[in-house]
């Protein structure tokens, strides 16, 4: 008998990092849950968030059947990621099972998640606050990562959340800091978006800031720049961000007397 050949491959850091790409910049995914009037499948595109950890945050109105199906069986999953030019099916994507939990209006849970979900989303302001809408949490219990032909993995619940002290004291501080940040410095910003994300265009702004990162967005886009390496406590975010924001501006004005120098030579 012929061996079967594994398809999936050994998760290492890069597969990770995509994974966390995916999500953190996702403005929409599809959910899948059980309807409960028929015990079928029932797939819908929700917009997606993601909580100071990682965990998906979806904001659902109470008249729609998929929430219908993740009150009545908790167990669902939520695709993500966009395709592009070309072949739909050679762009990644990841399938995440997640047990959905619906966040109580007045918690400091749900006061985080619609922060979140706002920043990351704020046309959504015009009816989060209606009374039939509802945040959930997704909480992953594992994922399936498809980053293009023949590049398979299997994560767990560590591969995409990032835990601990820094992120529940994040949860006080991430608010102000994102204020500051887009108020007083759009430069260092965009210096992010262009260094860091190879993003084109001004305009960019933070969306939100976790240990391991910051999410930035211009209109529709979204970006994911991580830190060198995650914080160790929350009050290094201020070094971090501006010993970042020099490199990124230093490197820009190398290649801008670089630029320079072949222009003069030509």
């Amino acid at each position: 008998m012929a061996e079967t050949k594994d398809v999936i491959r050994k998760t290492d850091a890069d597969a990770i990092r995509l994974a966390k790409t995916l999500l953190r910049t996702a403005r929409y995914g599809a959910i899948a849950v059980i309807d409960p009037s028929t015990g079928a499948p029932l797939a819908s595109r929700v917009g997606v968030a993601t909580d100071l950890d990682g965990a998906p945050l979806i904001l659902v109105s109470g008249l729609s059947a998929h929430t219908a199906g993740l009150l009545g069986e908790s167990r669902c999953s939520l695709l993500v990621g966009e395709t592009g030019k070309g072949d739909p099916l050679a762009h990644p994507r990841m399938s995440i099972a997640c047990r959905a939990q619906r966040l109580e209006r007045g918690t400091p849970e749900h006061e985080r998640a619609e922060r979140r979900y706002l920043n990351r989303n704020p046309k959504a302001s015009l009816y989060a606050g209606l009374g039939d809408f509802s945040i959930f949490r997704l909480e992953p219990q594992g994922a399936s990562l498809n980053g293009g032909f023949g590049k398979a993995y299997v994560l767990e619940r560590s591969d995409l959340l990032v835990e601990g002290p820094v992120t529940e004291a994040l949860a006080a501080s991430e608010q102000g800091a994102l204020d500051h940040m887009n108020a007083d410095h759009r430069d260092a910003i965009q210096a992010y978006a262009h260094h860091y994300a190879k993003a084109r265009g001004d305009g960019w702004m933070l969306a939100g800031i976790d240990a391991e990162g910051m999410d930035l967005l211009a209109g529709d886009e979204a970006r994911r720049v991580f830190f060198p390496q995650p914080l160790a406590a929350a009050q290094d975010l201020r070094k971090v961000l501006v010993e970042m924001a020099r490199a990124a501006r230093d490197a820009g004005a190398a290649v801008a007397g670089h630029e320079g120098n072949d222009h003069m030579g030509a």
